[in-house]
């Protein structure tokens, strides 16, 4: 079992990280009401700025560079938030031309992380509204905590859309009747409704610290030596890029990741193992 590592402030204070001893990056959103960094009993409400961003694309390609690490796992600070999204105060206070950009640096930093090879679990604590959602939705598993909070796109109660990712990302994973429903009336849902939406992959009972203990002990079994985590990094690169692709392209994807995947040494250990009827050890290789 492992333990919460130490975690570090990134440049701007608006996002935690630190690496367990079994190799899951934990990426912590960290923020007041405001979006500023957390100063003495300001609660954590996990919104985010420009700023938040950058710490968030730093923190991503820090666990991308870092071959120890073969999970990313993305929660937030305190119990009542995942992230309650973009910050309406700094929205209400730039110019057009700042918020254009302002999305654009978002869904680049949101494709870089659903577009790294490693796993990316995100552990929703609490609420994932608006722009939290969206970046829950760039993860490849979400786990809640029961009762801890609901979910949903309500930038229509703003006369504004879900404008980094959301509605291409809830379209794609509830179905576009479904999204466009939820997203016109600004709806919050459950957890549990989520997960029956398939939003949500697991709904877990508990205390904040008990779900936080879970999440990374559930997380361990997808890291070195349980994992072939190139086999890992390979069936996401087939499921993210795959859908987006005519089937037979889809196919000719999937026949590339696996001649390469059968060149490496995971695959002789993996077959060899299961020959010889033992465990196999994966190195990554």
């Amino acid at each position: 079992m492992s333990s919460w590592p130490e975690l570090e402030p990134m440049p701007n204070r608006l996002v935690n990280y630190g690496v367990t001893d079994n190799g899951i990056a934990i990426i912590e959103l960290s923020s007041d009401s405001n979006g500023e960094p957390l100063e003495g009993d300001s609660k954590p409400v996990n919104t985010y700025t420009h700023g938040m961003m950058c710490d968030i694309d730093k923190a991503v390609v820090k666990a991308r560079f870092d071959d120890n690490v073969s999970v990313i796992l993305i929660t937030g600070a305190g119990e009542g938030f995942f992230s309650a999204g973009a910050s309406i105060a700094m929205l209400n206070s730039v110019t057009p031309g700042f918020k254009y950009n302002f999305c654009l640096h978002a869904n680049e930093t949101l494709s870089r992380l659903e577009q790294t090879s490693k796993l990316v679990i995100a552990a929703l604590n609490g609420h994932a509204v608006g722009g939290g959602l969206e970046i829950a939705m760039a993860a490849d598993i979400r786990i809640a905590r029961k009762d801890a909070g609901k979910c949903g796109l309500p930038e229509i109660n703003l006369g504004v859309l879900a404008g980094t990712g959301g509605t291409a990302r809830l379209t794609r994973l509830i179905g576009k009747a479904k999204a466009l429903e939820y997203m016109v009336s600004g709806e919050l849902m459950a957890f549990e409704k989520a997960e029956e939406l398939n939003l949500i992959n697991h709904v877990w009972d508990g205390s904040a610290e008990q779900f936080r203990q879970d999440v990374l002990d559930w997380a361990g079994q997808y890291t070195l030596p349980y994992k072939a985590t190139m086999a890992v990094g390979n069936i996401k690169r087939s499921c993210q890029s795959g859908p987006e692709m005519p089937f037979e392209y889809h196919l000719a994807l999937e026949r590339e990741l696996q001649a390469a995947l059968f060149n490496s040494k995971d695959a002789k250990e993996g077959i060899a193992a299961y020959v010889e009827r033992r465990t196999p050890r994966f190195e990554g290789k």
